[in-house]
């Protein structure tokens, strides 16, 4: 039995059991973390030196990086360290502090990736007007308005998601502390108002995913009207990318959250959460 006291700990889905299948995943996790690194870490250090590239495209490119090596640096070293020294444990502040830093970090891209749609609709739909509608002061809200995002809505469902009495076990079927895996050990009716705050949220995402879908539909009419095929390949060069990442980290992150809880098969939760908190933070540098 457990009650909410922090002197608690939780403990870790471990990958595996074995010493040898332990070691393989340290290896596995530890390459695609410095991967993660180096590539995001090249795109941070070329966009701040390189006078070129202070435009609003890579100014939220820089951000996006940002948020992507917090979001796998919340995840994956703990894990790595817990294979190499054999433990599933993460405290009960650890695990707090891996909920409020995850959901920070998922909400701050969501909206980025929202206000880069934006940017590449303005550049193509309404270029005569680009200066203005994103000038550096314009942009520097923009990105401070998305991590501001974030930061509320981790503040919000850290705090509900913490206050619900835990009492069915201390086992998280995860390999990183995650607000669905946590609900589950709930055993009171409260956690129907973090199922609340999480539909509230996914309403939000949801409106953010509509923005872009249409903002592409005007950019892609827009870009088949160009004339020229180099234009247009340019056009299409610019959007991919981010139609790529956009994709990959909405369908993952909305399985993970939004599916029912009867559905739970560990296998399956494992696999989504390594697409949407693995992948997408080492993918990101090479597709852009």
């Amino acid at each position: 039995k457990m009650s909410n006291s922090s002197s608690h700990k939780f403990l870790l889905l471990a990958f595996a059991d074995r010493w040898e299948l332990q070691l393989l995943h340290f290896s596995l996790f530890l390459s695609i973390y410095l991967a993660a690194l180096l590539g995001n870490g090249l795109i941070i250090t070329a966009v701040a030196c390189d006078h070129r590239l202070h435009t609003p495209m890579y100014f939220f490119l820089l951000n996006l990086s940002l948020l992507d090596v917090g979001f796998i640096s919340t995840t994956v070293p703990k894990s790595i360290v817990n294979s190499l020294r054999n433990t599933r444990a993460n405290s009960y502040s650890g695990c707090a502090a891996q909920v409020f830093l995850v959901v920070f970090m998922v909400g701050g891209k969501y909206c980025l990736l929202t206000v880069m749609a934006y940017d590449h609709y303005v550049a193509i739909c309404r270029p005569l007007h680009y200066g203005t509608l994103m000038s550096s002061r314009a942009c520097v809200k923009m990105a401070a308005a998305a991590w501001a995002c974030g930061f509320l809505n981790a503040v919000l469902h850290t705090g509900n998601t913490f206050s619900i009495p835990l009492c069915k076990s201390n086992e998280v079927e995860q390999f990183f502390c995650e607000i669905p895996q946590i609900l589950k050990l709930s055993c009171s009716y409260s956690y129907l108002r973090e199922i609340g705050l999480l539909v509230v949220s996914a309403s939000l995402a949801y409106g953010c995913l509509v923005f872009i879908v249409v903002a592409y539909v005007q950019i892609f009419r827009a870009v088949l009207r160009i004339p020229s095929e180099q234009g247009r390949h340019k056009a299409f060069s610019m959007c991919l990318p981010h139609l790529a990442v956009v994709s990959l980290f909405s369908s993952t992150a909305a399985f993970a959250y939004l599916k029912p809880p009867s559905v739970s098969f560990t296998a399956l939760d494992l696999a989504v959460a390594v697409l949407y908190a693995v992948v997408p933070p080492t993918l990101n540098p090479l597709i852009y």
